[in-house]
Parts: structure tokens; sequence; C-alpha cells
């Protein structure tokens, strides 16, 4: 049997591929242009083509496909088979370097937010030479960014890659005035672990609003959760391990870096993690694994759910983005190093993030914005809404220190005894972790873990790394200048650390009083929902700063925040349809029916025996015909609701209609209709329960 490292990205067209396909010259332009942004050559491209179609093809590829990220959040792809007809009435398999550079998807049918008409309609994409191409089934996937006629990116990926040229630029002024003349280029770096639920198909299949929403709408609790945390870090059972091995081996197919793998807090949750590789790449991966998480779930009998909060009273799934910047020497420039005080160059780009952090805590609140994710940010589970940065008790001393011009001591490394000769002692870190803040420093990268499990990776890091870039900027205009760099650095780092401390948190994220000082005291942003955050987006700050670094122009930001809010819109009324069909098809004449059967039963009880008072029945018989009434009624206010939502058409008025008046309205029927469950026998009731479906997978 093969090992690991006899198949790792043997699906994949990487540096190893291209070394052994392509011509020395060639191979030599193309690395050019993947780690220094060289311009291709569009003979190289043709080599390219040739080779990747001639590597494809011996691997079963029959077509190819430009594999892009619209504005839906997932990817898409129109294939093309590689045959070309021969003059003897055969075919030839052929691809060629413009065929490989461009491509021509139709741009009117995908989210455009205005930025195209339906009769608009050509759209492109182009070519990413830095993601590599990968085959999967029988089809070539070449990693593309996707724009309009006019230019505007249409896709996730176009301003990433503005975004990492963004940093990258102000990231080398920097490095060059610190005399790193060696470095050709930064890099952002990220490893998104991923949370998702298993549950098994033929459960899934019973419930509409697994299968139209991602998420359970009705559901009383079972009489066991996660209360107990057996479940976190606990045995993987055979089923979940053996979808998991064949999870990892698809992956590590495809190049992708799958590193963990563990139980999660909430019963039938778990967690994979991938070892951290440049942003862009990242991103395609997370993309891809979400997709080939499901697609193995389904050949093992289960259905994995990315919905951000797909049963209520458990934790929520999230996406941890474990976020650093290295050069391509190796440096990792968030790294402190043993002596973290005397580490200047660390201590700028550190101060770097932190006012990037506090300056666009509002942006930054914006890229995990979801109708799903709104339901988990602030419970229990995941970071609140408010923004804060954690950086543990070391780096909070240096800078203290540097704030108020005095002597740094240290911390002192405490050897840990555990207090039984046969076990190791080992030093103790300096910083604890801090799994409540929204924005965490561990050891040599930020965690920033507001991301929902369904998001794309993308819109955090294009405002992270914009934020930063803005950032740098700001201290290379004010050090190139400079007539005493090192005075200017220190003064420029202090200055900083008093500016923006406010953003700065070490305690419980999760605690209410944190909020109101957050708010009431710091002035720190908290926007709960993705009504009232979105329109921020289009705050002068904002704008000006993502159009300053050309990540986004006026028009592209316009487009994004009138889509978001109409997909937030177009969510929640689809689960609030959903809700009603389900009431009124379902669980009402569930409940009806048993209510019915009950008098029936007790009619007959009192025929045979007369003096029964049948105290039990006609107590529940009430009960249940006064819930129906109730499910009934909020049923119909509901169903009002959404049509008048439907009737509003400015997306942020709308937005803020459904927030206001059909997600309480879908609460107050839920409440109902889980009591009702949980009164109610349960042959009769008409789908899977939490119970069933939370501990379903054996």
């Amino acid at each position: 049997m093969d090992t690991v490292s006899d198949y790792f990205g043997c699906m994949v067209f990487d540096d190893r591929e291209m070394k052994a396909n392509l011509s020395a010259d060639i191979y030599q332009s193309l690395r050019k242009t993947i780690d220094e942004g060289a311009k291709l050559d569009p003979s190289v491209a043709n080599a390219v083509a040739a080779a990747m179609k001639d590597w494809a093809v011996a691997r079963g590829a029959t077509h190819y496909t430009h594999w892009f990220q619209p504005l839906t959040g997932i990817t898409a792809e129109k294939h093309d088979s590689f045959i070309s007809p021969a003059p003897d009435g055969g075919v030839i398999m052929d691809f060629s370097g413009k065929e490989l550079i461009k491509g021509e998807p139709d741009a009117s049918s995908f989210p455009s937010g205005g930025l195209r008409a339906t009769f608009e309609a050509r759209g492109y994409t182009a070519w990413d030479p830095t993601s590599y191409a990968f085959i999967k089934g029988k089809t070539l996937c070449i990693p593309t960014a996707f724009c309009s006629y006019g230019g505007e990116a249409l896709d996730k990926k176009t301003p990433l890659l503005r975004s990492m040229e963004a940093l990258n630029r102000q990231a080398m002024r920097i490095l060059k005035l610190f005399g790193n003349t060696d470095v050709k280029c930064v890099r952002t770096s990220v490893g998104p672990e991923q949370e998702y639920f298993l549950v098994p198909k033929e459960l899934y299949e019973k419930r509409k609003d697994l299968i139209y929403t991602g998420r359970t709408l009705f559901g009383a609790k079972p009489p066991k959760g996660q209360e107990m945390d057996d479940h976190y870090f606990g045995v993987i059972k055979p089923r979940v391990a053996a979808y998991m091995a064949d999870l990892n081996e698809e992956l590590w197919k495809l190049g992708i870096l799958a590193k963990t793998e563990h139980n999660e807090v909430a019963p039938a949750q778990h967690e994979l993690a991938p070892i951290y590789t440049t942003t862009n790449v990242a991103t395609d991966h997370n993309q891809l694994t979400m997709e080939i998480m499901q697609k193995v779930a389904a050949k093992h009998g289960l259905v994995c759910l990315l919905h951000e909060k797909p049963f209520a009273g458990v934790n929520g799934s999230g996406k941890h983005n474990n976020w650093s910047i290295a050069t391509d020497t190796g440096v990792n420039l968030l790294s402190p190093g043993e002596t973290p005080y005397e580490n200047a160059q660390f201590l700028l780009f550190l101060c770097a993030v932190i006012k990037a952090v506090d300056d666009y805590q509002d942006l930054l609140r914006i890229a995990v914005a979801t109708a799903g994710n709104d339901h988990r940010l602030g419970a229990n589970e995941a970071p609140p809404a408010v923004v804060s940065i954690f950086l543990g008790d070391e780096l909070m001393g240096i800078l203290d220190a540097i704030e108020n011009d005095t002597p740094y001591e240290g911390t002192k490394k405490t050897t840990m005894k555990l207090g039984v000769d046969v076990l190791p002692r080992f030093a103790r870190d300096t910083t604890d972790r801090n799994r409540t803040s929204p924005f965490a420093f561990t050891g040599n990268k930020f965690e920033f873990r507001m991301l929902g499990s369904s998001n794309s990776i993308a819109c955090a890091n294009i405002m992270l790394n914009a934020a930063v870039a803005e950032s740098l900027k700001i201290y290379a205009d004010r050090l190139e200048g400079a007539e005493d760099f090192e005075t200017a650095l220190h003064d420029m780092i202090k200055k900083t650390i008093k500016d923006h401390k406010r953003i700065l948190f070490n305690g419980n994220g999760y605690d209410a009083a944190w909020i109101k000082e957050a708010t009431e005291v710091r002035g720190l942003c908290n926007y709960p929902t993705t009504p009232d955050c979105m329109p921020h987006l289009l705050d002068k700050k904002n704008v000006d700063m993502l159009t300053r670094h050309k990540v986004y122009s006026v028009s592209e930001l316009e487009s994004r925040c009138e889509i978001m809010l109409e997909n937030y819109c177009k969510t929640v009324l689809i689960e609030a349809s959903t809700m009603v069909d389900m009431a009124r098809k379902e669980i009402l004449p569930a409940v009806e029916r048993y209510a019915a059967d009950l008098a029936a039963g007790a009619a007959k009880k009192q025929a045979v025996v007369p003096e029964a008072g049948c105290c039990y029945e006609k107590g529940l018989i009430g009960r249940l015909s006064a819930m129906t009434d109730q499910i009934a009624i909020k049923t119909d206010e509901l169903d009002g609701a959404i049509l008048e939502a439907k009737g509003i058409e400015d997306s942020a008025e709308q937005s803020c209609f459904i927030r206001d008046e059909v997600l309480p309205k879908m609460s107050s029927l839920r409440a109902v209709a889980d009591e009702a469950e949980s009164v109610t026998a349960e042959s009769y009731w008409p789908f899977p329960t939490y119970g069933d479906l939370l501990f379903g997978v054996r």
C-alpha cells in the first residue's frame, strides 16, 4: 500500500510536476512570475498549457475548467473537453496558452450588486499562476480570478490578491528601513481550522429545514446535550474515524495539508485543521476542503453540516483564521524571538496589527457577517461581536514598559512540575491562551476566531491584509523622512500603544461587564447583527483606505454591500418560509392527530370504565389544543411578516425589518412548536428529533 508521502499531491500540478514537465527556461520564467509577480510571457503560457494538459490526460482527465470563487460564497466551474476535431474525422487532445490564461463565463448570472445588468453578460476568468492547478474527478481545475467586461472584480480572489500585494508593498518599505535588502517579497499565511457536524443521511432527508437551510429551525432540547463535556477530544467513533481517514486521503491527494482531527464540544461536532500556507492558496484549499467534506460524507451515509448554528442549545461551528506574515527568506515577522522587548522590527509589526484592528474593527466584523454567524457570535461558544485583541501577560508587560518609559524586567519561565517523577518537566509558556478573544496572539501568529464555519476565509483576510497595509504605509511615510530613525521608531511604537491600547483586552470576552466596558468606556464598536454592521462598509474612512490601496473600487464596495444585505434577506426569508411550511404541513397535523387519538382513547376508556376521570388525557388534550391554536396563530403572523418583508425593495431597509420583525416571530413560533414536541408522543412527531440527529452516528 502506498504511503502518504507517495501519493501526497498526486492530483496537483505542483512545483515537482512543473520541474519534471517543463524545460528549465520555461520553469524559471514561470517561477519568476509566481515568486516575484513578473509578467507572464505568452510563449511560457503555451508551454505550460501543453505540459499541464499532457499531465492531466495521463491521469484520466478529459475536461478542464476555470475554477473560481464568485460572490455566492462557493466555487464555480464550467467544464470544457480537451478534444478538438482532426482532419481525418477523429479528435485530438488540445489545450492552448490562450485557453489556460483566459475564460469567458456568463458574468450576468452571478451576484454583481448592480455592477452588471442582465443583458451585459460578458465576463472573464484569468489564471492565477500562484495557486497550483489540480484534478478533481476527470477535470483539470485551473484556479482563476473572475472579473466583468469593465474590469470590476466579481469574485473573492481578486481583492484578496490585491490585498496581499498591498501588504507586500508596504511591508517591503518597512523592511528596507531595517536593512533587510535580501528580502524580495512578504507574504501572509493562513491556517483555517474548520469545524463541522456529521449527521446520518437518512435522518437529514426527513427534515425540510436541514435540506433547505442547512440548520434546524425547530427542535426541543434532548435530555443530554454537551453538558458533560464528554465529546470534546473524546474517542472518535469508528464510523466517524472511517470518514476522517477517507477525507484525509482525498485532501492529501490534492496537496491540502490536513493535519489535526478531533471531536469538538457539541455531540456530532468535529474539527479539521491544516498546516498554514500562503493566504490565496489557503483560501483555495479551504473551499476545496468544505466541498470534499460533503462529498466524502455522502459515501459514508452521512451529511456534513457546515452551517454556523445547525442546532440551538449546543455550540455552533466556527473557523479560526490563524494569520501571520513572513518574508520569502523564511523570517516570520510576528515571531517575538527570545527577547521581544529588544526586537524592534517585531514590535513595529505587532503595533501595525494593533493599530489596524483598532482603526478597522468594523471592517473585521463586516468580514464575518452572515445570517448564520449572527446566531453564533456573542454566545458562550464563540467570541462576542465586539472586536478586541488578546496579547497575553508578557507582551502586555512589554507594551506597558514602552508606553511608560520604564525598564522591562521580563517574564521568568516557570518549570512545570507535575508531582510524578516519571513525567517530564517542561517550561511553561509565558502566555496563556484566551479562547474568548476574537483576535488572539498565539505565539507567532494571530488567531481571528470570529469567522463562521461556512464562510470563505477570503473576506476576513482581505480586510486584515488591507488594514495592516494601511498601518505600515503610515509608519513607512513617517520613518522614511525621519532625521533620527531610532528615535522616530521608538516614538511611533510608543504613540501606537497609547493611542490604541483600548483594543487590548486579556480578560473574559464572555463577561457582560466587558461588553459594557468595551462599548461605554472604551468606545469600541458593537454590531450584533449583519444589518447593524454592513452599511458601515461604505463609511468614508473604510472606502478611502480600501480604494487607496486599490483593494476595491468604490463601485465594487457598493456592490458588495448590496450583495451581502441581499444574501442576508434571502437567507432569513427562506428560513422563515420553511418554518411556515413545516408548521402547517407537518407539525400542526401531527399534534392534532395525537390530540384526536388521545380524545378517542379517553372516550373508549370512559365507555368501559364510566367512573374513570381521564384527568391525564383531558389535561394533555387541553394543553395540546391551546398549543395548536398558538402555533396556527404564530404561523399566520410569520407568514404575514414574510409578505411584508418581500414588499420592501431597499435591501438595507428590508434587512432591518427582517431583524426586527421576522426573526422575533420565527423565535416565537419555534418556542411553542418545541414545547409541543416535548409533550407529543415520539411516534407522532413528523421528523427526527435533536436526540436522533446529535446521537445518531454510532
